[in-house]
């Protein structure tokens, strides 16, 4: 109603929800969601899908595909033994998938990975079987894989960004374009130091507010000039900040 949210999406996380609902998430929210997509029209006109499930099952088949292909660009990159082309190009060839698919000719092919795959991330056991069923691997779902990747947010780094501008609205005269309403200055360099402080100040406090401790920031600065009658003269400073950390720990 407000008017904040512009542009909103699906996730592969609704459609396992609609698929299989459980209290994890709202299913409800997830269930409009999809009805919402099937609405959309394709190139000739018709319906993306007639049903969320069906619009839901869509989404994880694709899901599947596109692991499943960027397991294979890996083991090829991986792979000791050399094939000639690019791991990306292998991975995609059509020989390689109908031996997935054991194919029955005049040749029996056969393929697969031959090394356990373990799948993490709250959605892992949605799609990681169709995976390995996929990819004739193992496939290892732990049982705590729903949380598993939490030790990455631990481990990396909050960052938040900010950036802002100083123009030059008149002669002597420049403007500081804040997050609450613009400032002006008389003075160059106390518009630019401004503007840093208050973008600082702005990201360092994000960063905070997201669990981040030891924060170190980044500033830099483009600063566009013009040279009239041999004197240089602003036309616009950018300036860009950022503010990182580690997650505390409790």
């Amino acid at each position: 109603r407000r008017g904040f949210v512009q542009v909103a999406g699906i996730t592969p996380s609704d459609a396992s929800c609609v698929l299989n609902p459980h209290s994890g998430w709202d299913s409800d929210a997830a269930q409009k969601a999809l009805e919402l997509l099937c609405r959309k029209r394709t190139g000739d006109g018709n319906r993306l899908s007639e049903t969320p499930s069906h619009m839901a099952q869509m989404i994880i088949d694709q899901l599947t595909k596109q692991t499943s292909l960027a397991l294979l660009e890996t083991v090829f990159a991986e792979e000791a033994e050399a094939f000639g082309h690019p791991p990306e190009q292998l991975a995609c060839h059509s020989i390689l998938h109908r031996s997935l698919d054991h194919y029955r000719g005049l040749l029996r092919l056969e393929a697969g990975i031959n090394v356990p795959i373990v799948g993490l991330g709250a959605s892992a056991p949605t799609y990681y079987p169709a995976v390995g069923r996929r990819l004739n691997a193992q496939m290892i779902l732990p049982e705590h894989a729903g949380v598993a990747n939490a030790v990455g947010a631990v481990v990396g780094l909050v960052t938040f960004r900010r950036s802002g501008s100083v123009t030059v609205p008149g002669d002597g005269l420049f403007r500081v374009h804040l997050a609450d309403g613009p400032e002006d200055y008389r003075d160059e360099d106390d518009a630019l130091d401004a503007l840093q402080a208050a973008l600082e100040a702005d990201a360092k406090s994000e960063a905070e507010r997201a669990g981040a401790g030891d924060i170190r920031v980044r500033v830099s600065r483009d600063i566009r000039k013009a040279t009239v009658e041999t004197q240089e003269i602003l036309i616009e400073a950018q300036i860009h900040v950022e503010a990182s950390g580690r997650p505390r720990i409790a």
